[in-house]
C-alpha cells in the first residue's frame, strides 16, 4: 500500500510536555486546526481556560482558535490524518493504552528520542510490531531542537526523516517558519538510533562535569562518542549516511553542552555525588539516557559494536560503579 499524504491532511499531537507543547504551537502557524491529546487534567483545564500549558513552557502563548485540546484520544486520533507522538518513550504504552480506533489509515511522526523500556525496542520499531504498521507510514522529527528555544523562537534546525521523500517534504511543509530551518533524510533507523545514544553520551558529559573534568577532557569525550556513535550505527545497519550532519553530530553536541538537556543534569548530579535513585528522584522530566543505556546494552548483544562509554554510563546507572572511578579508567581508553 502507498503511504501518500496531502496538503489537506489533519494533524494532531499525543503529549503534553515541553516538546509536544512547542510542536503544537509551530504547527499552529501553518494549519487552521490541530488537535492535541492531553491526558493530564491540570494542564488541559489550563489550555482551554488560559491558553497556556502550566507545567510546561508556562509562558508560551498558545493560539487557541486554532487548538483542538482534548483528554479522549480516540477522538482526537480519529480526527487526524497525521500523528505527531511526543511524549516520553518510557510511557508511550500509558499514553496509547485507551485507544481503540485503527492507526492502518494514518501516518505517525515520531517526535521521540528514547526506547521503550523493557521491550527493547525503539518507538519505531514499537509502532511496526504493535500496530502492524508499514514503515512507510512511519516517520521522524529530529535534530538539535531544544523545545526551550523553539518556543521563543529561535532559530533552530530540523531534520524531518521519511522513506518516502515527497512525504517528508509535506511533513516539512507544515513545520515550516521563519526560525526552523529544515533539511530532510531517508535514514529512518540511523537518525532515530543516533537520537536515543546522545542522550547516553550526554549522560556521560554530564558526569565528566560534575566530577570535575575540565573543557579539554569534555572536547576529548564527546569527540569519542561520535566516533562510537558511528561505529554503532554503521555496524550494526550499514548505510550511506553523514553522521557528521546536524541529526547525527548537531544533536549529540547540544545535549551533551546545553543547560536545557535533562539528560546532561542527570549525569551532572551523579558526578556531583548524588546517588542515581536521588538524582532520577529529583529530576522533573524524564531522562531518556536512564532506560536507553539499559536499551542499547541489551540490542547490542546482537551487534557486538565496541562502545565503552555506553558501557561505562550502563555500569555507573545500573551496576552502582562509582562514577569516578568508571571516569577515570575511560579516559584511559581515549583518543
Amino acid at each position: 500500500m502507498e503511504y501518500k499524504l496531502d496538503s489537506s491532511a489533519r494533524c494532531a499531537v499525543i503529549g503534553y510536555g515541553t516538546w509536544a507543547t512547542a510542536l503544537v504551537d509551530v504547527l499552529t502557524k501553518n494549519e487552521e486546526r490541530v488537535g492535541w491529546y492531553v491526558r493530564n487534567p491540570e494542564v488541559l483545564e489550563s489550555i482551554l481556560s488560559e491558553g497556556r500549558n502550566q507545567r510546561y513552557l508556562c509562558d508560551l502563548e498558545l493560539d487557541t482558535s486554532r487548538i483542538a485540546p482534548s483528554d479522549d484520544l480516540n477522538k482526537v486520533v480519529a480526527e487526524a490524518d497525521i500523528l505527531v507522538m511526543a511524549m516520553p518513550s518510557a510511557f508511550i504504552k500509558t499514553f496509547l493504552e485507551p485507544l481503540t480506533v485503527s492507526l492502518k489509515d494514518k501516518f505517525i511522526i515520531s517526535a521521540v528520542k528514547g526506547i521503550v523500556p523493557g521491550d527493547y525496542k525503539t518507538v519505531v520499531e514499537y509502532l511496526h510490531d504493535h500496530y502492524d504498521l508499514s514503515y512507510k507510514q512511519i516517520g521522524l522529527i529530529t535534530g538539535p531542537t531544544h523545545a526551550e528555544e523553539v518556543a521563543r523562537e529561535r532559530l533552530s534546525y530540523l531534520t524531518v526523516v521519511c522513506t518516502d521523500p515527497d512525504n517528508a517534504q509535506l511533513i516539512g511543509q507544515k513545520l515550516a517558519t521563519k526560525y526552523i530551518h529544515l533539511t530532510y533524510s531517508q535514514d529512518l533507523y540511523g537518525t532515530e538510533y543516533a537520537a536515543i545514544l546522545k542522550n547516553i553520551y550526554a549522560l556521560a558529559a554530564g558526569m565528566a562535569i560534575g566530577l570535575g573534568y575540565g573543557d579539554n577532557f569534555l572536547a576529548v569525550l564527546i569527540s569519542n562518542c561520535a566516533a562510537e556513535m558511528t561505529r554503532f550505527l554503521q555496524e550494526s545497519y550499514p548505510y550511506e549516511r553523514d553522521t557528521q550532519a546536524s541529526a547525527y553530530l548537531g544533536d549529540l553536541l547540544v545535549t551533551s553542552y546545553s543547560i536545557h538537556s535533562r539528560n546532561r543534569r542527570l549525569g551532572l548530579m551523579i558526578g556531583h555525588g548524588c546517588s542515581v535513585k536521588t538524582a532520577l528522584n529529583e529530576m522533573t522530566m524524564v531522562a531518556e539516557g536512564y532506560y536507553a543505556a539499559d536499551c542499547i546494552r541489551h540490542i547490542n548483544f546482537r551487534h557486538k559494536v565496541e562502545m565503552p562509554i555506553a558501557d561505562m554510563v550502563y555500569s555507573v546507572l545500573y551496576e552502582k560503579s562509582s562514577a569516578r572511578k568508571s571516569m577515570k579508567a575511560l579516559a584511559q581508553k581515549m583518543i
